[in-house]
């Protein structure tokens, strides 16, 4: 009974030992497997660092307005009787707008002028009468004084008739009526809004380290969006102070608007375009990776069979090639036209990789294929930004 309870023992250890000794073979044969395995590469798009013309920029957001603009007032009571507009007319400098009732003005005016035709015909007669040495030269000066009463009153008559109506201050486009035949008009209401829109002005602010870049007559591209920025204009005005609780700079310039595309009250991107600088090095966006650790890119460097970076050209041609990307920390500077300046860790002629690094690690390797490239970058599109 012992012998046989012996040999099942011994049975089952050689079943087991059969049984882990297969498990570890398997599991260092699949180990040597991957091991010996060559790693995937992985496909990422490039672009070489060269020097270029960079073209910086003060970016802001603005709000339009007409460089001539007002709402337009009565000066005096009265009930309308003439509308002499309409809605978005263009008008000239001095066109009647609205009359308002000046029959009575009219008639005191006319009685007034009869009145000063009057006073002036005694003056003649008085002075005439003088120079026979038949009338005092006392009847002389109050026929004098009579004529200027009367002259003056008619002036004042003409003043208020002439505020019974509401002319165009400036040649604009002229807006809704806000009133209506008939409708009686105390001072101050307001009759429709005048805005000269064939040239804008865009007010913005600035902070407080710009204010030593900026200078009257410099060049300003504005859009209503970051990829149309198709106004031109120049900074006409720059605020001598900066706002101590906000340490913004206001700054005004005027933007030619033949077209009428811009409306007075919209909001509006701002370019201020400051000198150009050569020799920048400067990559696009897409390129740059931020982290806690700070910014940094990948290039593309060539590689042993071991995997291992060495020094040479890569050719993104040669689809034989080996290479690796190589993770390098940079410091950054200033950002336009979806291109940023590397003040620190890249040199003219590295292969920098633009789009594909999401998934790549330092030494990862990589194979280059251009053909398909991240957007080109607004700069290029429009000729301005870096050059």
């Amino acid at each position: 009974m012992i012998k046989r309870l012996v040999i099942a023992l011994i049975l089952v250890v050689l079943v087991v030992g059969g049984i882990v000794g297969f498990n570890m073979f398997r599991s260092n044969a699949i180990k040597q497997y991957f091991a010996n395995m060559p790693k995937p590469k992985l496909t990422v798009s490039t672009t070489v660092a060269e020097p270029m013309t960079w073209k910086p920029e003060i970016q802001a957001i603005g709000t339009v307005s007409a460089r001539s603009g007002v709402d337009l007032t009565v000066e005096v009571s009265g009930v309308v009787r003439n509308i002499a507009f309409k809605s978005n007319e263009k008008v000239e400098a001095g066109q009647l707008l609205v009359q308002l009732d000046d029959a009575v003005q009219r008639a005191n005016l006319e009685a007034e002028k009869a009145q000063a035709a009057l006073d002036e015909q005694n003056l003649e007669r008085a002075i005439e009468l003088q120079k026979r040495q038949v009338g005092p030269q006392s009847n002389v000066q109050q026929a004098q004084a009579a004529a200027s009463a009367s002259a003056a009153q008619v002036d004042s008559l003409q003043a208020v008739l002439d505020q019974k109506r509401v002319t165009a201050p400036f040649s604009g486009t002229i807006g809704i009526p806000q009133i209506d035949i008939g409708k009686y008009l105390t001072p101050g209401d307001v009759v429709a809004t005048l805005q000269d829109l064939d040239t804008m002005r865009v007010d913005f602010t600035v902070p407080e380290q710009q204010l030593p870049d900026l200078r009257i007559g410099q060049s300003v591209r504005l859009g209503l969006t970051d990829d149309d920025l198709k106004f031109e204009g120049k900074v006409i005005g720059i605020d001598p102070k900066v706002d101590p609780s906000t340490r913004l700079v206001s700054v005004r310039a005027e933007i030619s608007n033949p077209n009428g595309a811009l409306t007075p009250g919209q909001f509006a991107q701002v370019r201020v375009e400051l000198p150009a600088e050569d020799n920048i090095i400067a990559l696009p966006e897409t390129a740059l990776t931020t982290s806690l650790y700070g910014d940094f890119i990948y290039t593309v460097v060539p590689a042993d069979k071991d995997g291992k970076a060495t020094t040479g050209k890569v050719d993104a041609n040669d689809k034989n090639q080996n290479l690796v990307a190589h993770q390098v920390f940079v410091k950054t500077g200033r950002q336009s036209e979806g291109r940023v300046e590397i003040k620190q860790g890249v040199k003219p002629g590295d292969v920098v990789v633009d789009a594909g690094q999401n998934r790549l690690t330092n030494g990862a390797a990589v194979t280059i294929d251009n053909s398909v490239q991240p957007s080109q970058v607004k700069g290029d599109q429009a000729g301005s930004g870096p050059q």
